[in-house]
């Protein structure tokens, strides 16, 4: 029995249909079952609750041996430690009573880089990863850059002034990955019986892209003109306030992106093990368009 947290996220969506393809049984923890599809719903065992709380873990894993974790985003949350690791504990706790043999996590790139102690997001849940660690379970985290797919919460600002914007240069080129690529890495790991230890497993994306290469990639795929606008770590924050973070949280976000500024995501070569095939053009063909094009 494989147990997926965060089913209906942009990653555990596009995990699940990989997982029942397989014919592996599947067993969800949600909040709202009513948001998974129909025709997931009527092929999983539904554990309705948070995955931050210890009842509900405890009935999750029961019988299981294979734990997809994913963290949910918490805005409101009094720090990045408590939105991370405060969030994991019960399961960290429960990983080993229960006899779940396998964990396979999404976390973040930047262990061993100097930024990775200051990082925001990234520190939290790096420090997540080492809580799991401890628990001695057999586990891959999957190191993730920046998704591709976070240019969807800039929607608005593209449709309407077709601009996004971030705080990190415009000509500093970074590694990214689509969320689809991550689900089948994910698919290839939990449906795998055979590894064992602990280890990172980064996940790079196919190239290396700058934010004034994406917006050159953007206007050719949309027929319009797209431009990246860099702003101020004080006003991305002021940003994230104004959508309702706590200001712990907001000065996450800043944090992050200043660590990847200063190099956070380039500490690990790409090769062939750790590149993924959905190239951010092919990204914007299948998925930015379409969106954007969409009420």
């Amino acid at each position: 029995m494989i147990v997926v947290t965060a089913p209906t996220s942009q990653i555990g969506s596009r995990l699940i249909p990989r997982l029942l393809a397989a014919e592996a049984p599947v067993r969800v923890i949600v909040r709202d079952p009513s948001k998974l599809p129909v025709e997931v719903r009527s092929r999983v065992e539904v554990v309705q609750g948070s995955h931050a709380d210890a009842p509900t873990v405890q009935r999750a894993f029961q019988g299981a041996q294979k734990l997809f974790w994913l963290v949910p985003a918490d805005p409101a949350a009094g720090s990045v430690i408590e939105a991370y690791v405060g969030f994991t504990r019960p399961a960290a706790a429960e990983i080993k009573a229960a006899g779940i043999t396998q964990v396979v996590e999404v976390t973040a790139l930047g262990r061993n880089t100097p930024q990775a102690a200051d990082a925001g997001y990234v520190t939290a849940s790096l420090a997540m990863g080492d809580l799991i660690s401890s628990t001695g379970v057999h586990q891959r985290a999957l190191a993730m850059p920046s998704f591709m797919d976070n240019v969807l919460m800039q929607g608005r600002s593209l449709r309407d002034r077709g601009v996004f914007s971030l705080p990190i240069p415009r000509d500093l080129e970074l590694p990214s990955c689509s969320t689809d690529d991550i689900a089948a890495v994910a698919a290839k790991w939990l449906l795998d019986d055979s590894w064992a230890g602990q280890a990172e497993v980064p996940v790079l994306g196919p190239e290396n892209i700058s934010f004034d290469q994406m917006a050159r990639v953007m206007s050719e795929v949309l027929g319009r003109h797209i431009a990246y606008e860099q702003i101020s770590l004080a006003s991305y924050k002021d940003q994230f306030e104004r959508f309702g973070f706590s200001s712990a949280m907001a000065e996450g976000m800043a944090s992050m992106a200043r660590a990847k500024s200063e190099g956070l995501d380039l500490g690990v070569e790409r090769t062939a093990q750790n590149s993924t095939p959905t190239t951010f053009r092919m990204w914007c063909e299948s998925t930015l368009k379409p969106y954007l094009a969409g009420p």
